[in-house]
């Protein structure tokens, strides 16, 4: 390593991890990436069974300029390295009676809303214009801010943006329920508050900017899978220098006087780099800490905090097609409200839960034996719930019982050759995440922007926190800029003589 070169040590290699790697190995730094799991990706992964090839976490591709920003910047494009394909329909949503298809064409979502509600085409188009405009600050204004002052928000720039801030302050939900009122039309508008990590009543209306993510940006799939996107970013970071290392635990940070001087690694040395970046859980992160007193908050901080769900999740393989799914299918043909309050206010499984399906098959034949078909089912839960095998069968049974009844098939278990379940105690342990949480912080309003977690420690100036539980938020995109924020501040920082 030349004299001058900083040296960064980078613990995780979700999105954000591997996002920020990249800046700074691009920047010149000497990076090392160290991965506690056998593979890259965080809940990004993949893994493959019985001829299924199964994404282990994210499945949404939503905002792909996001991506191709990212790869712009380093001399690419996404095409280098998949096929992004655009669905049409978008994806399916199960009711009690029937089943409602999201359609790519923004003329056929405004038929299919005044099919349901006379009027609502032109409150849906009030609502998207509206939507476009905090999707326009949101993304040119706010997520790439580092949150270091609410004057990042209230500047000169965003001046005129103030009322059109004080206004998006009430709730999504309430917004939606005076302006729609059939429940179907209501529930396709607020999906992804739900089942993106959110409160509706607590959510403020500034977050319609993922309905603008939605309906408008479109949902897109890598073909291959989501974790294309994992082996494109390694890639990127490996031609750049990044040294990637897994099955590497970091298990203690040292941080006496105002310097994270040493990480130790797990069955190595004790390493003594200029910048420590950590991609993992946040409050492990601090909890790594030998000293206590450098944590930038106390666990009673995160107690307090209003947490996205878990998740159920089922990993299952059947040996033949299954009718009636699309790629994207929610089962929305129980209760929202009620299962939105065992989440939140009453914190305890759901006795009918609203399911989310993905069956990748339908799109990409490389993820499934020909005539068979590759599905991921994900149950919201709350975060700090007991895990149990007990519980994942309820689930197992709730959840065949609900594939068969919509695609009218009376013997679906005699045809799955292959399941796998995740769930609390999985995020636990290998995530580190608080309370087995799945994504993070909620989209609360006491919890945007200015006030998430900061992404650098108050008392050791060269430690950084990247990803869910920082800014901009949870889910994959923000994760991507999560990484460039805390890479550009690191950039930023004043220069210190090199050891």
């Amino acid at each position: 390593m030349e004299n001058n070169q900083k040296h960064t040590v980078v613990i995780g290699s979700g999105f954000s991890s591997l996002s920020a790697a990249c800046f700074l190995a691009k920047a010149g730094h000497k990076v090392s990436l160290y991965e506690k799991n056998s593979s890259l990706g965080g809940r990004a992964r993949a893994f493959q069974a019985e001829g299924f090839t199964f994404d282990m976490g994210p499945s949404w591709y939503w905002m792909p300029e996001v991506f191709e920003r990212f790869y712009n910047q380093f001399g690419h494009t996404t095409s280098d390295f998949y096929e992004l394909k655009r669905l049409d329909p978008s994806y399916r949503m199960f009711f009690q009676d029937e089943f409602v298809d999201l359609p790519a064409n923004l003329e056929e979502l405004y038929a299919l809303f005044e099919r349901y509600e006379k009027g609502s085409a032109k409150a849906l188009a009030v609502f998207l214009k509206q939507a476009e405009r905090n999707y326009n600050i949101a993304m040119q204004d706010l997520v790439f801010a580092p949150g270091k002052s609410v004057f990042e928000i209230l500047n000169v720039k965003n001046i005129k943006n103030v009322v059109a801030l004080v206004r998006n302050l009430s709730s999504i939900e309430s917004y939606i329920k005076r302006h729609f009122k059939h429940p179907y039309l209501r529930q396709i508008l607020l999906f992804p508050i739900l089942f993106l990590g959110g409160e509706m009543q607590k959510t403020p209306l500034l977050y319609n900017f993922m309905n603008h993510a939605d309906l408008i940006g479109g949902t897109w799939y890598p073909m291959g899978g989501m974790h294309k996107i994992v082996s494109a970013m390694s890639s990127i970071a490996k031609n750049l220098g990044v040294e990637i290392h897994t099955n590497k635990p970091v298990i203690c940070i040292y941080g006496p006087e105002n310097k994270a001087v040493a990480v130790h690694i797990e069955d190595e040395k004790l390493i003594f780099p200029d910048y420590v970046v950590s991609g993992a859980d946040y409050a492990h992160t601090e909890d790594l800490l030998r000293v206590p007193a450098k944590k930038n908050y106390e666990d009673t901080f995160w107690e307090k905090q209003t947490f996205s769900p878990s998740a159920v999740v089922f990993y299952l393989g059947f040996n033949r097609e299954l009718p009636n799914l699309l790629h994207h299918n929610l089962f929305f043909d129980e209760d929202l409200y009620a299962h939105s309050k065992e989440l939140y206010a009453h914190k305890k499984f759901p006795e009918k839960p609203l399911l989310y399906v993905c069956a990748p098959s339908k799109t990409d034949d490389s993820v499934a034996p020909k005539g068979h078909e590759n599905i991921f089912v994900l149950i919201p839960v709350s975060a700090g719930l007991t895990d149990s095998e007990d519980m994942r069968t309820h689930y197992l049974d709730l959840v065949l019982a609900r594939l068969e009844k919509n695609t009218k098939l009376s013997d679906l278990r005699n045809h799955l050759v292959y399941k796998e379940s995740y769930s609390l105690n999985d995020f636990e342990n290998d995530y580190n995440a608080y309370k087995g949480n799945a994504y993070g912080l909620a989209n609360t309003l006491t919890q945007t922007h200015v006030f998430r977690p900061k992404l650098q420690n108050k008392h050791l100036h060269n430690l950084f926190y990247t990803g869910q539980l920082t800014l901009p938020g949870p889910g994959v995109p923000p994760a991507i800029i999560s990484g460039e924020i805390v890479a550009n501040l690191i950039l930023n920082e004043p220069q210190t003589k090199s050891k």
